[in-house]
């Protein structure tokens, strides 16, 4: 017998949409399910029909994990009427959305999905997932500089959690987080008195930018994407 699961849950599966907004579309009346109106709650299963405004979404949407080397100038949004956005840059055919963000000045690896149940799975905080960048500021700074960095900083009134810093130059450093908060290492610097000039992601847990060229995209491979499963409890291996 088919296992049944939620209405939220099976947008979230297909790559629709978050569940947030999947119970907006059914409490709007705008789902069906096997031709009434859906209910926010209702079970679902593959032999129902399920349409909005009368369209067909059908089961079975395979997962998709994409790795994507942003130049800077796209902002990470799936607002289609915002200029440059990613979803327009990759130009993908299936519907998919990133997994957390890069701000429109940053520049490197994010990562995009179809699959709405794994974005929170790897974003939240208490995983402690790596993500490791290269930062340049605008002026040479001296060990006390790195120190304070790796020890955390009080940015919009909270610390920041520790972190691995290394310098790779006067005025650049290499940077892991395990956490991320909005334009958290801009905001970092500032606090320390030093502006970000340029900031590049390299990798993401185990997922590296190399091999991408700038603007350039392509899904994980079978080993990359099945250690990103496993690191978030989805598969044993």
């Amino acid at each position: 017998m088919a296992q049944s699961i939620r209405i939220n849950k099976f947008f979230t599966e297909q790559g629709i949409c978050s569940r947030r907004e999947a119970d907006r579309l059914v409490e709007s009346g705008v789902i069906s399910i096997n031709g009434r109106v859906a209910k926010l709650g209702d079970q679902v299963e593959p032999s129902d029909v399920i349409a909005r405004d009368g369209q067909i979404l059908p089961w079975g949407r395979a997962p998709l994990y994409i790795k994507y080397h942003k130049p800077v100038g796209v902002t990470t949004t799936s607002e289609s009427h915002v200029p440059r956005n990613i979803i327009a840059e990759i130009g993908h055919p299936e519907r998919i959305f990133p997994i957390g963000r890069l701000d429109k000045d940053s520049s490197g690896l994010i990562l995009l999905t179809n699959d709405g149940d794994i974005v929170n799975e790897i974003l939240r905080t208490e995983f402690g997932h790596e993500r490791e960048y290269l930062v340049q500021v605008n002026r040479p700074f001296d060990q006390v500089f790195l120190d304070r960095m790796a020890g955390g900083v009080v940015i919009l009134g909270r610390q920041t959690k520790p972190c691995h810093m290394s310098r790779v130059g006067r005025d650049r450093f290499r940077i892991v987080l395990t956490e991320g908060r909005n334009r958290q290492i801009r905001r970092m610097c500032q606090a320390l008195g030093y502006r970000v000039i340029m900031l590049h992601r390299i990798r993401i847990m185990h997922i590296t930018v190399g091999g991408l060229g700038t603007g350039e995209w392509k899904e994980l491979m079978r080993q990359e994407s099945d250690q990103l499963l496993k690191a978030v409890g989805r598969l044993q291996i």
